[in-house]
């Protein structure tokens, strides 16, 4: 076999092995199937951005091996929208201390959280242990 041959063969065989790999990772954006709407990886929400409609419920799954937390930005939501956080916090502050203090707001592997959205705009959020790391998602909430 003459050396194009050969590196037309690796190069065609290793396309073929990548395009399997990126099918894989965006027919399985959440992880969760129909038990969520968000699922979780090491570092990120997957998908990272969902829109729903005003009244809709949605729900976080941590698909993931780490524990997590949703955290609404409160300066990142609309001014009546309701502030959600896994653990049930009445704000930001308060939501991050628990995490700090005793891993509060934490939603263990395989479990969920949700909340109802009832103000439309924009809310962002963030999962508060690893948020350097760039964990943040929003929810587009349309009338």
């Amino acid at each position: 076999m003459d050396r194009r041959t050969l590196l037309a063969s690796v190069g065609t065989a290793t396309a073929v092995g990548l395009s399997g790999c990126l099918a894989l990772s965006s027919t399985s954006r959440t992880n969760c199937g129909e038990a969520c709407d968000i699922g979780m990886s090491a570092s990120a929400f997957r998908p990272g951005e969902l829109e729903v409609s005003v009244g809709d419920t949605v729900v976080w799954k941590n698909t993931s091996s780490k524990a997590h937390t949703v955290t609404a930005y409160e300066g990142a939501i609309p001014e009546d929208a309701a502030f959600f956080a896994s653990g049930g916090f009445d704000g930001e502050q308060a939501a991050r201390d628990a995490w700090f203090d005793s891993r509060g707001g934490a939603i263990p592997v395989g479990e969920t959280f949700e909340h109802t959205f009832e103000v439309p705009g924009e809310h962002n959020y963030v999962c508060i242990p690893h948020e350097r790391g760039g964990m943040t998602g929003k929810i587009v909430v349309t009338e």
